[in-house]
């Protein structure tokens, strides 16, 4: 956790916040991911009918690399000093690019792209968010994140 002032962020913007461990997206994550969401099509959950696919096995949904955000975050993730919470706002832009292949690991790349005060102590940050494949080169989404932090 990086703590920092509402002024010093400012002077991240447009800076990399750093980018999270890999993180292993096996058929049993994919598999839980199907049941609770109810969301159990093929290509997500049966491998022989996915190894016909242009994927070549099973994928994970799109919904569940997204998901994966939360405990995708750099070790020195960006804080603001004071903070009493911080919780997610939404997404202003999501862009699924490339399926994440059961098997594989992810991380994601942080970039600050604002810090607005809202007043009352309020912040939003926007943090463009990168989900990588290992050795692919193309990532599998690129995210707006939107976060409000009370302080």
């Amino acid at each position: 956790m990086k703590l920092v002032s509402p002024t010093e962020a400012q002077s991240l913007i447009g800076q990399s916040l750093g980018s999270s461990p890999w993180k292993s997206v096996d058929q049993a994550m994919i598999d839980q991911f199907a049941d609770v969401t109810g969301d159990h099509q093929f290509i997500h959950i049966d491998p022989a009918q996915a190894a016909l696919t242009p994927f070549g096995g099973t994928i994970a949904h799109g919904f569940l690399t997204l998901s994966l955000l939360a405990s995708l975050m750099p070790d020195d993730a960006l804080v603001l000093e004071g903070i009493k919470i911080g919780v997610n706002y939404g997404f202003d832009k999501v862009r699924f690019l490339q399926p994440v292949r059961s098997g594989k690991r992810v991380r994601a790349s942080h970039k600050l792209i604002a810090v607005e005060d809202k007043g009352g102590g309020r912040f939003l940050t926007r943090t463009e968010v990168t989900v990588e494949i290992e050795g692919e080169a193309k990532p599998a989404l690129i995210a707006e994140w939107l976060g409000m932090q009370y302080c």
